[in-house]
């Protein structure tokens, strides 16, 4: 089921915590809104969901109006981050908690209840946990229960609000695969938010940038990565290098260093600012065309990446470059040492006031 957010504002006292925000959600994609804390991306999940309202604008299931359809009747299933489960409920009767609680006219047999429970359960891969409690289980298990329960009621639209925010590093990164696979299975129509940019790109078939109640850039994982909309996605993303420079024809300027665009050239002309991530900097012992000297602060080893501090020479401003461990060995750096950047890749926005 297709979801279409229009022209949705939410005013919080003062505080404009979503700005006329308008949205589609495809039939089957796994969609998630990240964006820091205060962007208004739980308030736009809960308003899908019906626990919020909007002061104007409207929320569409597959065409239809549901914005003042009450939670009840509009078939979502929402996963919270703390798991919500009852402490002293099995783990079966949590999960068949809201088909117990229908109305008798509309509540299956307990054959078929017991039925669909246990399916649910084996989708999970917790169904040898079926009599076990909350309280026997880790955090990575409760949070799949969680998910079961919302499952049970069949909803059309799933929503998931940080749902891994609350587990350790290790049990996230499983929980993002199994997610993903769930999804490529059934196939459901899925929201989730997120903070955390290594979850939203991994996981989901499309992103959404939000930041202070707007939506910066949607688009596909790699698509956001490799081609940001502006400054804000960029340092979001990831850890980049900001130097300052001018656009000129096709090309971009920092100091004495000149760098083509080759067709991502700005809109305009003008002093910009120029963003490097770490791992688009090569680092060379010899000093031709290169954006900048610097000399080795810090080096510090992580796995197969090793993280190379430089003081860039004038400014003094901190260059931060990231090499694999072969590069780093060939190179035989060491602290103290003379070295030179050049970028392989850069996104350059320009300023505002510039000769657009």
């Amino acid at each position: 089921m297709s979801i279409e957010i229009r022209n949705l504002r939410k005013t919080f006292g003062e505080f404009d915590v979503l700005k006329d925000l308008s949205l589609t959600v495809e039939s089957g994609e796994l969609l998630a809104l990240l964006g820091p804390s205060g962007c208004g991306k739980t308030t736009l999940l809960r308003i899908i969901a019906g626990l919020e309202t909007a002061d104007a604008g409207q929320v569409l299931f597959h065409g239809e109006d549901a914005t003042q359809r009450p939670v009840s009747e509009r078939q979502v299933g929402f996963v919270f981050q703390h798991y919500a489960l009852f402490r002293h409920m099995s783990v079966f009767d949590n999960v068949a908690f809201g088909l117990s609680v229908r109305p008798r006219a509309s509540r299956p047999a307990k054959a078929d209840i017991r039925e669909r429970v246990m399916r649910l359960l084996k989708l999970v891969q917790l169904d040898w946990l079926a009599d076990a409690y909350p309280d026997q289980l880790s955090g990575g298990q409760r949070q799949r229960i969680a998910l079961a329960r919302s499952l049970a009621v069949e909803p059309r639209v799933l929503l998931l609000d940080e749902p891994f925010g609350a587990l350790d590093a290790k049990v996230r990164k499983d929980l993002r695969r199994w997610l993903r696979q769930l999804h490529d299975d059934i196939h459901l129509t899925s929201v989730f938010v997120t903070h955390d940019q290594e979850e939203a790109l991994e996981v989901s078939d499309r992103v959404v940038v939000m930041n202070r109640g707007v939506i910066e850039q949607v688009g596909r994982p790699e698509d956001i990565y490799e081609h940001p909309a502006s400054p804000f996605v960029t340092q979001f993303l990831g850890d980049v290098n900001l130097f300052h420079g001018r656009v000129g024809a096709n090309h971009v300027e920092i100091g004495d260093y000149a760098h083509p665009l080759d067709g991502q050239a700005p809109a305009g002309k003008g002093e910009a600012s120029v963003y490097i991530r770490p791992h688009d900097l090569e680092i060379s012992r010899e000093a031709g065309q290169a954006l900048a000297a610097g000399t080795i602060e810090h080096i510090h080893s992580v796995g197969p990446i090793v993280r190379v501090e430089l003081r860039r020479q004038g400014s003094g401003e901190l260059i931060d470059a990231a090499l694999t461990r072969d590069d780093y060995q060939q190179l035989r750096l060491a602290l103290g040492d003379t070295v030179y950047v050049r970028p392989r890749k850069l996104a350059v926005f320009l300023d505002e006031g510039a000769n657009i």
